[in-house]
């Protein structure tokens, strides 16, 4: 069954930088594309950055581009770096993946079907 579990997040003052962690298992292929949304408050769900099957990022939502980084180093982790963190950068962080052979086909992340259980990074002055 396909599981994944993300880690890291957390508090941090403007300017400042975190990393979230996700591994996968369960995963019937190795090859799966990957990528982390965000949900702020009272906002709906965003994606920020995918990773295509091949490994490569392929998507960083306009926003962070130059400040977020989202790379694996294996088929079971991405990680996605966070620099320059700003106000609205507060929210809960998911990380999604998707077999491949759908996510191919499929025009954002949102519809990815497998998700871990979020991870909240909080940015304060």
């Amino acid at each position: 069954q396909e599981h994944l579990v993300e880690s890291g997040g957390g508090s941090v003052q403007a300017g400042g930088s975190l990393r979230v962690s996700c591994e996968v298992s369960g995963f019937t292929s190795p090859s799966i594309c990957m990528a982390f949304v965000r949900q702020a408050p009272g906002k709906e769900r965003e994606a920020i950055a995918r990773v295509g099957s091949g490994g490569t990022p392929d998507y960083y939502l306009d926003s962070v581009k130059g400040r977020f980084t989202i790379f694996k180093d294996s088929e079971h982790s991405v990680y996605l770096q966070m620099n320059g963190l700003g106000f609205e950068d507060t929210a809960v962080y998911f990380c999604g993946a998707e077999y491949g052979y759908k996510c191919r086909y499929q025009s954002t992340p949102l519809e990815y079907r497998y998700w871990g259980q979020g991870t909240q990074v909080t940015v304060s002055s």
